[in-house]
């Protein structure tokens, strides 16, 4: 089951539900309770573990991508 981002439109909280791909059910924000809740584009994740031994990623030559 794929992992979706959402974000509550009355207290702004971001969340992370696991979903099948045509469930209709709205979900509630676990601070507020609010059920206003909007799906968020994201990216993805792959590659657990493509770090070389020198610590850095094939991606990213420099280790700091993403780190502000």
């Amino acid at each position: 089951m794929p992992i979706f981002e959402y974000k509550c439109n009355k207290c702004g909280s971001r969340m992370e539900f696991l979903e099948k791909r045509k469930t209709k059910s709205k979900h509630v924000c676990e601070k507020c309770g609010s059920n206003k809740m909007q799906k968020l584009f994201s990216g993805f994740y792959v590659g657990a573990g493509t770090k070389s031994s020198s610590g850095t990623s094939d991606s990213c030559p420099t280790g700091t991508c993403g780190l502000s």
